[in-house]
């Protein structure tokens, strides 16, 4: 299967930057130049630090570019799942990634940054075509309820929604975005004033040094923002967080159909409408949970075939798929992101469950202050992976 992204057609004039040269000396280096990674950098250089960044690929090639593009408050959880796990721990993650999320929105501008809020649909577009489904979509309808009043118990804006893709929840604040046009926006603002490398392989992270196959990167601060693949790049971090594969697809323009970003079936299953008419859909994973418990970041024949499903029931019609792509990301046990020191001078964060957009940046500056500061992540965040 060819795997084309469908997002990059929009960076296709990425310059891009140079692979590491030689070695180098910084007072920080930070792994991955995702989301996260981008924004540990700017706050190293808010506290005046030199900083050297280097990728594996191309800025935001990973997980960070290849994503659903949602900008939604939040972790995984839903808010009232999230605090009966974390207690209030939950609504301070919550208010934090609407923080980074206006940040953000100030930033890059409403070209960038979409303020069109996002739906939570029960079940997916659509009569159920089964008993089981109408059952699910009941059960799930219910925890809607439950979201709902937990929200509004804390003073986070929620809508009902029952319009034409069936019932649910409205949530003003959310946003979209094109995740490659974001990344590489913030990478650029960042490269007056940090060294930034692409295609430079980490084979080795110790303390005070970044080892890579173009040279070694020598500083006393490391900061890892990786997300799939952490638990490779970082053995110390194998029993805490593990690789999967997300994939998406994106089809030609079809009527206006999405008002915003809208996820169903438990979140499972997600997508969102361009400007353009073009639908950029994902999901499937707990439909083949066993095959996506993986490192291979291509995409595979029986998702794209479910989530070509979704993309019809998504768009009301049958639709004209052009673009297949997957992506690795951090799954936890306790589906808390990680953010812990892992070496001397050494802190890693990911793990964001397939919801980095938002809280890789939050993870990033816990990461920052727990490295500069030694200042304990909040609770939302787990220090004490291992």
């Amino acid at each position: 299967m060819v795997s084309t992204v469908g997002w990059d057609g929009a960076v296709a004039d990425w310059a891009g930057f140079a692979p590491l040269a030689s070695d180098r000396t910084a007072d920080a280096c930070v792994v991955g130049l995702g989301a996260s990674g981008l924004a540990a950098i700017e706050a190293l250089l808010e506290r005046g630090l030199s900083v050297v960044g280097v990728d594996a690929g191309r800025v935001a090639a990973g997980a960070a570019g290849r994503n659903g593009g949602f900008l939604i408050g939040g972790p995984e959880l839903a808010l009232h799942h999230a605090i009966e796990r974390w207690g209030q721990a939950a609504v301070e993650l919550y208010r934090a990634t609407l923080r980074e999320l206006d940040k953000l929105a100030d930033l890059l501008g409403p070209d960038v940054v979409r303020r069109v809020g996002s739906i939570r649909l029960a079940g997916l577009p659509g009569e159920p075509r089964s008993d089981a489904e109408a059952a699910d979509r009941a059960r799930e309808l219910a925890d809607c309820a439950e979201q709902r009043t937990a929200l509004r118990a804390n003073g986070i804006a929620v809508e009902d929604y029952d319009g034409p893709l069936g019932r649910g929840l409205f949530l003003p604040d959310d946003a979209a975005t094109n995740p490659a046009v974001r990344a590489t926006r913030l990478a650029s603002g960042l490269a007056a004033r940090a060294a930034l490398h692409e295609h430079t392989t980490v084979t080795r992270i110790e303390p005070k040094q970044v080892v890579t196959e173009r040279g070694t990167v020598g500083a006393g601060v490391v900061i890892v923002a990786v997300d799939g693949r952490l638990d490779v790049l970082v053995p110390q971090l194998a029993n805490s967080v593990r690789t999967a594969r997300l994939q998406m697809l994106a089809t030609a323009p079809i009527d206006e159909r999405l008002p915003c970003p809208v996820y169903g079936r438990w979140g499972y299953d997600y997508g969102q409408q361009l400007p353009d008419g073009r639908l950029f859909v994902g999901g499937g994973r707990d439909r083949f949970v066993d095959d996506e418990w993986t490192s291979d970041a291509e995409p595979s024949e029986p998702v794209q075939a479910y989530i070509e499903t979704v993309a019809e029931r998504l768009a009301g019609r049958p639709v004209q798929v052009t673009d297949r792509w997957a992506a690795s990301v951090g799954y936890t046990r306790d589906e808390r992101p990680l953010c812990t020191t892992v070496a001397d001078g050494v802190v890693a964060i990911g793990g964001y469950n397939g919801t980095g957009n938002l809280v890789g940046p939050v993870a990033a500056r816990a990461a920052v202050a727990l490295a500069l500061d030694a200042t304990t992540p909040p609770a939302y965040l787990n220090h004490l992976a291992g």
